[in-house]
């Protein structure tokens, strides 16, 4: 057969690039990733993060615990080991949406700082902005949403992050937010003096 076959199409030399998504959604996207103690107000806030950003026509998608332990890290516990495997695969999915164009908003406890530089160096440090949920324990353990720290007080579940397993807090996160003194809205106006320049796409 001849090189000049009619019936082979042309095939291009490179794959849509992020900047080509990004073109069509008319955004550029980026990681928010909030830290913080379990029931400190991380889901809270990053909901509603998610629908103000969502109603001036941004793209976002939340990664919390509920939605990837149910599923892709099912087979995972919360030994040291798992969680680091835990924030590895959530880092890489997160580089997917990123590379699609996508706003991504992580919410894990993802308690010490060699975790928190992993996923920072899987996801790119100039995508990845560190997000403080500074609620203090006694106000996060007050209000119990799950039922967890009084499971943790009685030794019923092992490792739990403030009580058998430490919390380094970030030394200088993009933002610290304190939820026993700003309510959701306030946090939420702050994240959006922090976010909208950065994920607007500048006109040329």
């Amino acid at each position: 057969m001849g090189k000049n076959n009619n019936n082979i199409y042309p095939i291009f030399d490179r794959m849509l690039t992020r900047a080509d998504k990004e073109e069509l959604l008319q955004q550029h996207s980026i990681m928010i990733w909030f830290t913080g103690l379990s029931g400190s107000g991380k889901s809270t806030i990053a909901i509603s993060l998610e629908r103000e950003l969502q109603k001036r026509g941004l793209l976002c998608r939340i990664l919390d615990g509920d939605n990837i332990r149910s599923g892709i890290n099912n087979n995972l516990g919360f030994t040291d080991a798992d969680r680091v495997e835990n924030i590895r695969r959530i880092s890489e999915i997160g580089k997917l949406f990123i590379d699609t164009g996508i706003i991504t908003i992580a919410a894990f406890i993802s308690p010490n700082k060699d975790i928190r530089e992993m996923a920072s160096n899987i996801i790119g440090k100039e995508n990845f902005l560190e997000i403080f949920i500074s609620t203090p324990i006694e106000e996060c353990e007050r209000r119990d949403v799950k039922g967890l720290y009084a499971k943790a007080r009685k030794g019923e579940i092992k490792n739990f992050t403030g009580i058998s397993s430490p919390f380094e807090a970030p030394e200088n996160p993009a933002l610290s937010l304190d939820t026993s003194i700003l309510t959701v809205e306030e946090s939420v106006n702050k994240l959006l003096e922090l976010i909208l320049p950065i994920v607007t796409l500048k006109k040329e």
